[in-house]
């Protein structure tokens, strides 16, 4: 035991100090995972080995077409259609504007998978609109950044594909199935606190409701939302494998961007491709080098050190959930998505089987806390989008964000102790 310490002292602190100073994520794991090996005296060929295993998964060829699905519909004229049919839904309500962007973000998460997507897109057109409907641009703001992170629980995400991966081959189906009431969830809950301030600062209603109106924009907007059922039902019906659907989805977004709305011309298709391949770039080098921090862990049984050290500061159940939930939201504030997903899930995973949380149920629990994290500073993402979208200073954000991330808590809580709203549905379809 004693000769584990010094590598998992190297192993750790080096990781954790290069984070501090503000080392790209990548480049913190994989140098730090080289330390760890050299301070063992093992061969530097394992670190080619560990990363093309990393990446060497059928299920992991899903996340670029899951990548490029998103980008080819997000830019390919849905968005202003998606704002349409959610202010046919709900723009006739107080604060009715807000009400739409949380919405729209429900339907555009389903399509993109992602929140920094749904933020640059959909703020990009919401915010002003709001802005010059008298809403004030912190709350228009603040409401963007929570509402992005519905994308992250609404399938197809391949957050969750990396999730289902990292925990051992967990069905892609049943985690996509399972986001959907929680998406729903936070979606209510963001809309109870955005009515409540609206209330207060007397923000104005939209026009009426109207079930013509409602039709109309269905049909408009049936294209872009068919997309998610292809996926979804295909995946969960046994037409495609995760990564099938995603490649189907791919050539029908395609068809859809710029055939049928015509928001893409084939000299735009190239520039879309040639951004996927960055942020694809991006999440592959995270999961390879990812790969090589997690050999790292499993040889130096952190994981069996880091249960064994939870579990005995209590055997309340409810306490350790609670743990386990602040440890993710600790890691979020100074970490992205992606890596937290990569390196917590080996070691948390099986605290929480233990506890009685089911694998499907933690994955959704993982994937909020990283969205929560995603619009906490320092490193949040979407909270610098946003103020960037805004133009906005971060501290201004933040706090009007506040009554928000208490929304977004609540949540958490409720999927963490009631185990229905992320299994309902999977259970019910099989």
């Amino acid at each position: 035991m004693t000769g584990e310490t010094f590598p998992i002292a190297v192993l750790l602190g080096s990781f954790f100090i290069m984070i501090m100073i503000r080392f790209p994520i990548a480049y913190a794991v994989a140098l730090s995972s080289v330390l760890c090996l050299l301070s063992q005296g093992l061969p530097l060929t394992t670190i080619c080995q560990q990363m093309v295993k990393g990446i060497s998964s059928f299920s992991l060829m899903a996340v670029p077409f899951f990548i490029v699905m998103g980008c080819l519909m997000g830019t390919g004229g849905i968005s202003e259609k998606l704002i349409a049919l959610a202010n046919a839904c709900v723009g006739w309500m107080r604060g009715g504007m807000a009400m739409v962007n949380i919405v729209a973000s429900y339907f555009f998460g389903g399509i993109s998978g992602s929140a920094s997507a749904d933020t640059a897109s959909l703020g990009s057109l919401l915010i002003p609109m709001m802005v010059d409907q008298g809403y004030d641009a912190d709350f228009s703001t603040a409401v963007t950044i929570t509402s992005s992170c519905e994308g992250l629980l609404v399938p197809p995400s391949h957050n969750m594909v990396i999730y289902a991966t990292t925990a051992g081959g967990i069905s892609v189906g049943s985690l996509f199935l399972a986001g959907y009431i929680p998406g729903a969830l936070l979606a209510g809950s963001l809309m109870v606190g955005s009515y409540i301030i609206s209330v207060k600062r007397n923000y104005p209603k939209g026009d009426k409701f109207s079930v013509k109106n409602l039709v109309k924009q269905l049909s408009v907007s049936f294209w872009a939302l068919a997309a998610v059922l292809i996926v979804v039902f295909g995946v969960v019906g046994g037409l495609f494998t995760a990564t099938e659907s995603a490649a189907v989805a791919v050539i029908y977004s395609l068809i859809v961007s710029v055939y049928i709305y015509k928001g893409l011309d084939w000299k735009g298709v190239w520039k879309v491709l040639g951004d996927c391949i960055d942020t694809l770039s991006i999440v592959l080098i995270l999961i390879a080098t990812s790969s090589i921090f997690g050999y790292c862990l499993t040889r130096l049984h952190v994981p069996d050190l880091a249960a064994n050290a939870i579990t005995g500061v209590t055997n309340n159940p409810i306490l350790l959930a609670m743990l386990l939930n602040l440890i993710l939201l600790v890691l979020g504030c100074i970490m992205d998505m992606a890596p937290i997903i990569l390196i917590a899930t080996p070691i948390l995973l099986p605290i929480a089987t233990s506890i009685g949380i089911d694998p499907i149920q933690f994955g959704i629990i993982v994937v909020l806390n990283c969205g929560i994290g995603l619009l906490t500073p320092p490193v949040g993402a979407v909270l610098f989008i946003g103020s960037a979208v805004a133009k906005l200073p971060m501290e201004k954000v933040v706090k009007a964000t506040l009554p928000f991330y208490l929304c977004m808590i609540v949540t958490l809580l409720l999927i963490t102790f009631v185990p229905a709203i992320s299994l309902w549905l999977p259970n019910l379809l099989g």
